[in-house]
């Protein structure tokens, strides 16, 4: 597997790289660009799964963006495993700019009042986790049910979320789109026409060796070593 890590990592570990990986973000951002550009498919494809991805970032579904990622991708026919890698421009350093933009586009559509990031947004998520607690905990005891934080949740946050993540997400997913595509179309011919004369030095000298020939192999000239002037003693 192209993602399968060699040793797991313990669980305090994994959410300290999640939030900030041992190499920095650059360096997880760099690992991610060089698996795309190497895997084994047209750079259409590619391109369109990293629209893909990116566009799912753009979702209020947190816990299923490789899900919807890779059925995007399906749809579209593009290259899943890149649409995998293209959710992770959906990172913490990405997640409140992403979510501002995605709730005041929402709210604005809608015609609804969009609330600052702040406690109250917190308390409806909140709000929502702790219905689900007690609405599941209701199915085995005798309590009612109660949905008002869901509801509150629905109509306030997850909703317009929904709805205002498709234009900030279209845009963005198409600026990477257009940015990933030459990008991969450039490495691939490069790592093309690398194989290629790799293959035809190879040609040569086999080619070279039935006729008898011995193929002189170009060794590196040793540099010159620098003498520095003697310095006479003063008498």
């Amino acid at each position: 597997m192209v993602f399968r890590r060699r040793d797991r990592r313990p669980l305090h570990r994994a959410v300290a790289d999640f939030i900030w990986p041992r190499g920095g973000w650059r360096r997880a951002f760099l690992y991610v660009k060089h698996r795309v550009r190497r895997l084994p498919d047209s750079p259409e494809r590619i391109a369109r799964g990293v629209w893909a991805g990116v566009f799912t970032t753009f979702t209020p579904f947190y816990a299923m963006h490789f899900v919807v990622a890779a059925l995007i991708a399906r749809l579209m026919n593009g290259n899943i495993l890149a649409a995998l890698s293209g959710t992770f421009f959906g990172n913490p350093l990405t997640y409140v700019p992403i979510g501002v933009a995605a709730l005041q586009t929402g709210h604005w559509m809608l015609g609804t009042e969009y609330e600052e990031v702040d406690k109250s947004l917190v308390g409806k998520f909140l709000d929502a986790g702790k219905d689900l607690k007690d609405n599941l905990l209701a199915l085995f005891h005798d309590r009612p049910a109660d949905w008002d934080g869901l509801d509150r949740f629905f109509d306030e946050v997850f909703f317009p979320y929904l709805v205002g993540g498709v234009i900030p997400g279209v845009i963005t997913a198409t600026i990477c789109y257009l940015i990933s595509l030459p990008v991969i179309r450039a490495y691939q011919q490069h790592r093309r026409s690398r194989i290629k004369a790799k293959f035809e030095a190879i040609k040569k000298r086999a080619e070279m060796e039935a006729a008898g020939i011995t193929p002189v192999v170009e060794t590196a000239k040793p540099k010159p070593k620098l003498s520095l002037p003697r310095v006479r003693k003063a008498k």
